[in-house]
């Protein structure tokens, strides 16, 4: 009873001070704070936490356990995120003078500015990076050894589970170029694609984004995973509605909610062969299992085994640029976890990472200062972005940005802490497209002055 009262106050806290930093929680107005606190923190993590809090939760995972104790110590940390974090990013909307409510709405009002359509430059360097991330992506399916969605295509039902996991982690080619060209770059290419051909109208904008967004699809799906493609949809119906294209409505968010349900348990029947409809209704197992339990499970198991059956990492598994100095090999403790609570997957090849909410990685390597300092520097990183995006210009690079960071700031809040210390994928990202747009309105702007001296001079 004393853990659902904590609960339900925790929640309550949390919704103010995350109503405050987003300036809206309404579903029908999305962004990338409402999204960390319904999809990141709510229905990932703190619903979970709970029920396991509760010993009511039934998941295989937490079975794992050799010290009950982590089960209301578990709770507690994820009871500290859900007041920590919302009120770091708090402190940095008030120190920053930024009204969220106020500037949010602006910024859903604020029309898309033409950037550079009066030249064929930018067209030109996108045309080329298109060309480039589509090449991305065939040079992806060509280094797979077996494609999964193509061999569902061919009727070859057996074994994807098996072929998902062959896809990942035995690909043949560079990673890199998968990553960043294929897999990061390609769909926001699309939409930065879409978002010109519905301000300008023109043609060209609209050959090109057709190729771009079946390309994004492809990239998505080809390997089977469920989430890819579920996000990209969403990185859609964000940009349709910053752009002025969509309003959201019930009728519309219940209509995404089936569909999005009717999707899931399609690639579960058709990918993972369940067909129990006992495993789809259970809140411990199938989707809802996958959806409440899964991405909170392994923060437990970080509690329970680091400090106990594993010393922490002190570091080692911070990203290799900074820790390769002192002569640190890198190791993820998502591995770690995997290894110890399921060695036999590890010896078969079936088992990868168990990622997780980005303090247990925190707690890995730190300890519970980990936790504490982990959750103000990321509260105040994403504020920081969030606060940035707002105030920038609303020009279709620009906006494409953030709502690619919207998207992939709540996907990485589950994945791991690393990754917010330093991700090459987000610095390449946000380095070239603010290096063309500099690179061309510099050029711009010298052309203008030469233009303007020389018609002086003729005068």
């Amino acid at each position: 009873m004393l853990a659902i009262i904590i609960w339900l106050a925790v929640l309550t806290i949390s919704v103010i001070l995350f109503k405050k930093v987003s300036g809206s929680l309404s579903l029908f107005k999305p962004n990338l704070n409402s999204l960390i606190f319904y999809y990141s923190l709510f229905v990932s993590c703190y619903i979970g936490s709970l029920l396991i809090a509760l010993d009511i939760d039934h998941y295989y995972m937490i079975n794992k356990l050799d010290h009950e104790v982590y089960r209301y110590i578990g709770f507690g940390a994820v009871s500290f995120v859900m007041i920590m974090l919302p009120l770091s990013m708090f402190i940095v909307s008030k120190l920053a003078g930024f009204d969220a409510k106020k500037e949010f709405n602006h910024y859903l009002k604020k029309p898309v500015e033409n950037t550079f359509t009066e030249k064929n430059e930018f067209y030109l360097i996108f045309l080329g990076l298109s060309l480039i991330s589509m090449l991305a992506v065939a040079y992806t399916l060509l280094k797979t050894s077996q494609v999964p969605i193509l061999e569902l295509l061919k009727g070859n039902l057996s074994d994807l589970g098996q072929l998902r996991i062959d896809a990942a982690r035995n690909f043949h080619g560079k990673v890199l170029i998968r990553n960043i060209f294929a897999i990061a770059l390609t769909p926001l290419l699309s939409l930065i694609a879409y978002v010109y051909t519905v301000k300008t109208r023109q043609l060209k904008w609209g050959l090109l984004f057709l190729p771009l967004f079946a390309c994004a699809v492809l990239i998505s799906v080809y390997d089977l995973s469920k989430s890819p493609i579920i996000f990209y949809i969403i990185m859609f119906i964000f940009v349709q509605l910053y752009v002025g294209k969509l309003v959201l409505n019930r009728r519309k968010i219940n209509k995404y909610i089936i569909s999005g349900a009717v999707l899931i348990i399609l690639m579960y029947v058709f990918i993972q062969g369940v067909n129990d409809l006992s495993s789809f209704l259970s809140y411990s197992s199938g989707p809802i299992g996958r959806i409440i339990l899964a991405q909170i499970a392994p923060t437990f198991l970080h509690l329970n085994i680091f400090g106990e059956s594993i010393p922490f990492l002190n570091g080692s598994s911070l990203p290799s640029i900074l820790i390769g100095w002192f002569d640190i090999e890198q190791v993820r403790s998502a591995r770690l976890v995997m290894a110890n609570a399921f060695p036999n997957r590890i010896e078969d090849g079936t088992g990868g990472v168990l990622n997780t909410l980005f303090i247990a990685e925190a707690y890995a390597n730190f300890g519970y200062l980990g936790i504490l300092f982990g959750t103000i520097y990321v509260g105040v990183l994403i504020q920081l972005l969030y606060i940035i995006f707002i105030r920038l210009p609303k020009n279709p690079v620009f906006l494409c940005l953030f709502i690619y960071f919207s998207i992939n700031i709540p996907r990485t809040l589950v994945g791991g802490f690393a990754d917010f210390l330093f991700n090459p994928i987000w610095i390449f990202i946000t380095c070239l497209f603010a290096g063309i747009l500099l690179f061309i309105r510099i050029r711009l702007d010298l052309f203008s002055f030469f233009f303007k001296k020389k018609a002086r001079n003729e005068l």
